[in-house]
């Protein structure tokens, strides 16, 4: 049986999207999916594919479930589902949109899927009525830099939460700032946040934040080795930290102190080097940040720790 007759076979036969959520998870599990790119199981895999291929919100997929739809919406989503198993792309590569938190970015196969953990601790620390007890007040901060920006969702909530701040965001991929210039522009802050080609902080100069956001390639080789075809698919250089994954995070160490004023700090995403990273800079006073899924995959560091000391007058 060929692709086409067996799609058409499916949206002749299935109607509800309840068919469709059933019949994609079926077809994760017997494929044997993996996933990790904001959803852990082929249920929550195959809602989010199936509401954001037809434009419904990705956290309500009860209210929805009996619908019957439309011929064109089968036909997407049979050929979606297909997709998703026969090329083990994440899917919102096939959607090409990923959240953050219920913020909506654009994606692409030249930036990874956005999941980084420092956008829930922003909406976490920021939301809280009692205000945050180590990030700085969001009407204090003049200055921010996204080092390492992918597809520029963090730079782009980073001016969502300074509404005073100027945002700089940099990568050392052009593609990838081609897709974070999609999403500026999308959320309407071109004239806020400027987008910078190049390695960490060398495209800007002497410039000094009140806040510095990264979340760099932090994935060791080994581990790279072992991915699934779903993270193959993402750009290997924004994983690649090295042999034991904190090359990079060693230069933001090193280098932080040049750009953060002296009331300022780092907020940085690592993955799972704490016990590296701690050994290795035994006098800095790392506080290690709790997310819903780990208790020390980042981390948030002052300009103090760092050295950073004001000038005297």
């Amino acid at each position: 049986m060929s692709k086409t007759s067996n799609i058409d076979d499916i949206v002749g036969e299935l109607a509800t999207l309840r068919d469709y959520w059933r019949y994609a998870i079926s077809r994760f599990n017997a494929a044997n999916l993996s996933y990790g790119h904001g959803t852990t199981t082929a249920g929550d895999d195959a809602a989010f594919l199936i509401l954001d291929s037809l434009d419904l919100p990705i956290d309500a997929l009860d209210p929805f479930l009996d619908a019957r739809l439309l011929p064109p919406e089968r036909k997407l989503l049979a050929e979606r589902i297909e997709a998703r198993v026969t090329t083990r792309k994440p899917s919102a590569y096939l959607t090409g949109r990923s959240y953050i938190q219920g913020v909506r970015f654009h994606v692409d196969e030249r930036v990874i899927v956005p999941r980084s953990h420092i956008g829930e601790i922003l909406f976490s620390e920021y939301l809280n009525q009692e205000g945050s007890s180590y990030l700085p007040d969001p009407l204090s901060v003049e200055s921010a830099v996204d080092i390492c920006t992918g597809s520029g969702c963090l730079a782009v909530l980073a001016a969502k939460f300074f509404p005073y701040a100027e945002v700089d965001a940099v990568d050392l991929s052009s593609d990838a700032l081609d897709v974070a210039k999609l999403n500026v522009a999308e959320h309407e802050l071109e004239d806020r946040v400027a987008l910078h080609e190049g390695d960490l902080f060398a495209p800007l100069g002497k410039k000094r934040y009140d806040l510095i956001i990264t979340n760099p390639p932090y994935v060791d080789h080994e581990a790279m080795d072992g991915f699934p075809e779903e993270f193959r698919a993402e750009p290997a250089m924004a994983f690649d930290g090295g042999k034991d994954g904190l090359d990079i995070v060693r230069r933001l160490l090193a280098e932080a102190p040049k750009h953060l004023k002296p009331e300022g700090g780092m907020i940085c995403e690592i993955g799972s080097g704490r016990e590296i990273l701690e050994e290795e800079f035994p006098d800095l006073d790392f506080l290690w940040l709790e997310t819903a899924e780990s208790q020390d995959a980042v981390f948030w560091i002052s300009a103090e720790a760092l050295g950073v000391r004001a000038k005297k007058k």
